[in-house]
């Protein structure tokens, strides 16, 4: 019986660390492209400075340049009343560097971000306007694009501006969400491009363009995942993926009076893949030394929000396995 004990402890230990510790392989020398040669696995760019400067650089490292006569720069401006939001002093210089205008969808909730001209208000009042043109792309309405391999949606409803655009920089607050656990690139082009009946849509996992409904948890997450698919087949090699993560509030920027951070910032990461990047966000937070980790970590496995990366990888999106590369 002691050897049985000993043998299911080693055995627990190892799926923990597997779970948590091997999706990712670390190298302190940066290098240009989405995969290692060796490995095979998509690269991850990290740094802890969190600063204009720093964003600057692990754009570079990403080796993909935002080019083109329309570059869309995929950031929440942030619901009135909340204030933990990409502020435009931080990404201010690397959206005039690609000459790009800031792209939003309305909301499918209410609140002050629901109709164009009051999140056209919030944007400006949040200082956006001060750094770039802002598009509200369903502003006259939207458009379908196909999902390739999809359990509960078809077709995914985004604001018909998005057409318009030739390159996009997903640049996206990581934090807890009510509803997805998490929200990082994959929620960012899924929810965030998606219309306000292509949040509904979402939502109700594909039953409804009005009515948001009572689906299970795990439908409505593959149904985000297969959205933002749709995104990233929509644009191909012309995009690229930024999670910044700080004021790491267990709630998203789309609430109007979020919980105040119980854990430090952690840095800026960067990838050619989706699912690696938010899935390397998601163990930073599991890896930090920070007590205040539990409250997200709460918020992240109540939800059941890995399985949105799981459901990702299994369509096809990206991978979970990645390779850590610092570029400090």
């Amino acid at each position: 019986m002691k050897k049985t004990s000993i043998f299911l402890a080693t055995l627990f230990a190892l799926c923990v660390f597997t779970a948590y510790g091997c999706s990712s392989k670390n190298t302190e020398e940066a290098g240009n492209g989405q995969t290692n040669q060796e490995t095979d696995m998509p690269k991850v760019y990290f740094t802890k400075e969190i600063t204009p400067e720093a964003l600057m650089k692990i754009y570079k490292a990403l080796g993909r340049e935002a080019k083109g006569n329309n570059v869309a720069i995929k950031v929440s401006t942030g619901e009135p009343g909340g204030k933990n939001y990409l502020k435009p002093a931080l990404i201010g210089d690397l959206v005039k560097s690609v000459n790009g205008t800031i792209i939003e969808c309305n909301t499918a909730y209410g609140g002050n971000r629901a109709t164009t001209e009051l999140h056209l208000k919030a944007a400006r009042d949040h200082g956006f306007f001060d750094i770039a043109d802002v598009d509200i792309m369903d502003a006259d309405g939207d458009v379908g694009i196909p999902v390739v391999g999809g359990k509960h949606l078809k077709e995914d409803m985004i604001g018909k501006n998005y057409l318009n655009y030739d390159f996009t920089v997903v640049l996206s607050h990581f934090k807890g969400h009510a509803m997805g656990g998490f929200g990082g690139a994959i929620k960012n082009i899924s929810i965030g491009i998606a219309s306000s009946r292509g949040k509904v849509r979402i939502h109700s996992a594909g039953a409804s363009d009005t009515d948001w409904g009572n689906p299970k948890q795990e439908d409505f997450l593959e149904s985000m995942a297969e959205a933002a698919k749709a995104v990233a087949d929509h644009a191909g090699d012309r995009i690229l993926y930024i999670n910044v993560m700080n004021n790491l509030s267990v709630d998203c920027d789309c609430d109007s009076s979020p919980a105040d951070p119980e854990m430090h910032d952690v840095g800026i990461l960067a990838s050619l893949d989706p699912v690696a990047l938010d899935k390397a966000c998601v163990d930073q937070v599991y890896a930090s030394n920070d007590h205040g980790k539990i409250h997200l970590i709460e918020r992240m496995e109540s939800r059941n929000g890995i399985h949105t990366l799981v459901h990702a990888e299994n369509i096809g999106m990206g991978s979970q396995n990645y390779e850590l590369v610092s570029i400090d």
